[in-house]
């Protein structure tokens, strides 16, 4: 169990460590009922884009979180996640973003195309969305929290399906359905998501009830 104690004082404003519009979106949307302020760093202009280095999750998500903390000054929360797969040795994993080396608008297609060709007839689909969640105070007190989602990647000579993520939603099934995350869309996101589990974790550092 957490000690919250003296953590996070009530009601403040936190700065979410992202340059990704979707995932600003998905954190206000899963912590909208929590006493916080989030903004977006894009508010505090100029904002930093600290070099990801790590080779972990944790290690790239508290990279961000102390930028954006010393920029700011504002307690600061940062995502790294990805997408890890079995067949290719849990490739992408922190590169996941940069996977295919192209960047802007049409990042996404290219990662996704990237990872298809990289993981070709392979039988073992098997893959795994991870999320690693820091967050440090005004004190600059870390803690970190990791969620995990399950399943497979489209069979081989399928197409990307659905529209309603981002990133690898469109050929990523979580287990339990047949359906890609950009097909099942928000509001199961929400429910069994890597982000979404951390999210859960975090709200106890918070001090919020547990996701449902």
């Amino acid at each position: 169990m957490h000690e919250r104690n003296n953590l996070f004082e009530p009601i403040q404003v936190f700065v979410l460590a992202t340059h990704n519009r979707h995932k600003v979106f998905e954190l206000r949307d899963l912590l909208a009922d929590l006493p916080v302020d989030l903004r977006s760093l894009t508010d505090f202009p100029p904002a930093p884009e600290p070099e990801e280095t790590g080779d972990t999750f944790l290690d790239n998500a508290r990279i961000k979180a102390l930028a954006a903390h010393h920029h700011t000054g504002l307690p600061a929360l940062a995502d790294d996640s990805g997408i890890e797969v079995a067949a290719i040795g849990g490739a992408p994993g922190v590169r996941s973003a940069r996977y295919a080396g192209v960047s802007g608008a049409a990042a996404d297609q290219a990662n996704r195309d990237h990872l298809l060709t990289a993981l070709g007839d392979a039988t073992d689909r098997r893959a795994r969305f991870v999320c690693t969640l820091v967050l440090i105070n005004s004190a600059g007190t870390e803690r970190s929290v990791t969620g995990i989602c399950d399943g497979r990647i489209i069979g081989a000579g399928e197409s990307a399906r659905g529209s309603a993520g981002f990133g690898y939603d469109p050929i990523f099934i979580p287990d339990g359905f047949t359906q890609t995350f950009a097909e099942l869309g928000e509001a199961v996101k929400a429910r069994v998501s890597h982000r979404a589990r951390a999210v859960a974790a975090l709200r106890d550092l918070l001090g919020g009830r547990a996701a449902g």
